[in-house]
């Protein structure tokens, strides 16, 4: 059985404690300024939308959402695994803070730039590139662009053009690599050493340790949700190879939330002949 995760054995890319560490304002408006190398006066920080579960996303996400003085939006997030879709994930993102404001009686001319950010655990495009910074340019004429405010930024640890970037911009992404116990070296950087005591902090606040508890075990739920819902997907996938499968069969199957229960579906779907054969089995 798989070992509980504990508070203290976390550093700043876990998305609980960069989501902690970022709650306090100056520590985020430094990371903005540091990524994007512009000057930002002051962030406010939605603490309340850093937990985000949505059941048509199907998924809990750890978010950071922060404005600016000049209104301009900014979503932060970590990524330790590479996922499929991570540039489609981005469309999503921007899409979902314009329609917030939209929703909110925004008109179309007011609505501000808004920065989705990704940092990389990995190299998203295979590149090398520590930064990589997508925004929309016309393709017959690249000077051309298109100005619609949305900008889309990839960190990556693994990069190797170190030359490109800011001496600490490179030193904070050395910080995110790092293991729990290189994470506690001196690297030589104010804002690292600002970032080291958030993160001790958070280590030693009871009530953070109850809401990493918390998270725990929503995510523990998501994750075998997630495991319930491949395996009726399984089961119905070889069912359809067998001829029709009812809508109230598959609403059976689909309803079922005892794994123990779908795994024997499984086994019988794949046994099965028919799917006539395979109702008999179940009932």
């Amino acid at each position: 059985m798989k070992e509980k995760r504990k508070l203290k054995e976390l550093t700043i890319k876990d998305n609980f404690m960069f989501g902690a560490v970022m709650s306090e304002e100056d520590n985020c408006r430094k990371l903005l300024e540091l990524v994007l190398e512009m000057p930002i006066e002051r962030v406010k920080v939605s603490k309340e939308k850093s937990i985000v579960y949505h059941p048509e996303y199907k998924g809990i996400r750890l978010d950071v959402y922060a404005e600016d003085e000049k209104h301009t939006h900014y979503n932060v997030e970590m990524q330790i695994v590479k996922k499929q879709n991570l540039e489609k994930r981005t469309r999503y993102y921007h899409s979902q803070i314009d329609m917030e404001l939209l929703a909110g009686g925004e008109e179309y001319a007011k609505l501000p730039d808004t920065y989705v950010i990704f940092i990389c655990d990995f190299d998203p495009f295979g590149q090398g590139k520590y930064r990589y910074t997508f925004q929309n340019v016309c393709m017959e004429d690249k000077k051309m662009e298109l100005k619609d405010g949305s900008i889309s930024v990839f960190l990556n640890t693994y990069g190797k053009n170190r030359a490109d970037i800011s001496e600490p911009l490179a030193r904070f992404l050395d910080f995110v690599k790092a293991d729990l116990k290189e994470s506690m070296e001196d690297f030589g950087d104010a804002f690292i050493v600002q970032l080291q005591d958030a993160v001790s902090k958070v280590k030693g606040n009871r009530e953070m340790e109850g809401r990493f508890m918390v998270l725990e075990e929503m995510l523990k739920d998501e994750r075998a949700e997630g495991r319930q819902e491949e395996c009726a997907e399984n089961i119905l996938l070889l069912l359809s190879e067998l001829g029709n499968v009812s809508n109230e069969l598959t609403e059976k199957i689909i309803n079922e939330k005892d794994m123990s229960v779908l795994k024997q579906y499984l086994k019988c779907a794949a046994k099965a002949e028919t799917v006539e054969q395979f109702m008999k089995e179940i009932q």
